[in-house]
């Protein structure tokens, strides 16, 4: 009769940048591991997602640890968040939805004070606009993913972008960082899928809202200019300038659109509003306004510049023609 090895696996399981050590008999089950590493994580057997060398199929509960892959001495990576960490990212996500809906619907109301030289068309607003939001389902909490996306296409800066330049793109969808580690961002066939890095390296949370947004321009860049040319830079750079023109009007109140940059900028009614009870505005106060503003500016684009290009070095997108992309 053959005997059987008794001799334990041994090997380290990494969460978030936690090591833990884990023994077990070689005939012990996937769902032994899974039960250890819950109590180890408190992250829950249905959110684990394992990963290391040499796995060649989707992991069942009663497969042994030796046939499925796992020996003394191995590396294994565990994506996942706790029950905890879910339920708070489900009232963030609803806090977020709730914030979107309100600026959705005063995106659609009239503005007394809103002059412009043009008005997207409800036809518009329907062609222009990214078409299909779709998460990867293989990465932790995809709703949480759906919800980032979705804040970035709703949003009123980006909508306003892409009815100005006629934009359309039929799928939003996001890049996993261990498949293309090198890559934050992707613009498929001048359009046709926008791949946006959404997570962390190390999954253990998402990269900031405007960094994501500032990547989700340069991909849109693309629909047009294939290569990172004079062409791409300077239609870039005007989105960049855009987004920020619109967000500053929008913060200070009634604004309008100038037809020379497309950027919303205040109502000159709104521009002298610094009367004193008894007096009256000086030149002087006014040319303060208007430099600090001037210096504010030029600081935002020339740091946009120097992110810029750091973004091209992590772009997947280039080619003599935006029909080429890939």
């Amino acid at each position: 009769m053959a005997s059987i090895s008794t001799q334990s696996l041994d090997f380290t399981v990494t969460h978030r940048g936690n090591s833990y050590p884990v023994s077990l008999c070689p005939d012990a089950t996937v769902d032994q591991l899974q039960s250890t590493l819950e109590e180890l994580t408190s992250v829950p057997r249905a959110n684990q997602k394992l990963l290391y060398k040499g796995k060649k199929s989707a992991l069942r509960e009663g497969d042994a640890l030796a046939a499925a892959g796992f020996k003394t001495g191995l590396k294994v990576q565990m994506l996942g968040s706790t029950a905890e960490e879910l339920g708070e990212m489900k009232q963030v996500e609803g806090e977020h939805q709730r914030r979107e809906r309100i600026m959705k619907e005063r995106a659609l109301k009239p503005q007394a004070k809103v002059r412009s030289t043009a008005s997207p068309s409800s036809s518009a607003a329907l062609q222009f606009r990214f078409h299909e939001i779709v998460p990867l389902p293989h990465l932790p909490s995809p709703e949480s993913a759906r919800a980032l996306l979705a804040r970035l296409a709703s949003d009123p800066a980006i909508v306003h972008v892409m009815q100005q330049h006629r934009f359309a793109v039929g799928t939003l969808t996001e890049l996993a960082p261990h498949e293309q580690p090198h890559l934050l961002g992707l613009n498929v066939n001048a359009g046709q899928a926008i791949k946006l890095r959404l997570r962390t390296d190390a999954y253990d949370g998402f990269r900031t809202y405007k960094e994501v947004r500032r990547v989700l321009c340069h991909e849109l860049t693309h629909n047009v200019w294939g290569d990172h040319d004079n062409n791409f830079k300077e239609l870039n750079s005007q989105l960049n300038r855009e987004v920020a023109g619109f967000e500053r009007s929008a913060a200070e109140g009634a604004h309008q659109l100038r037809s020379s940059t497309g950027a919303y900028e205040p109502l000159e009614a709104d521009a002298h509003m610094g009367h004193v009870l008894g007096g009256s505005s000086t030149g002087a106060a006014q040319d303060s306004r208007e430099e600090r503003r001037r210096r504010m500016l030029e600081a935002t684009m020339s740091r946009l510049r120097r992110e810029e290009e750091e973004l091209e070095q992590s772009c997947g997108t280039a080619g003599p023609a935006a029909d080429q992309q890939s």
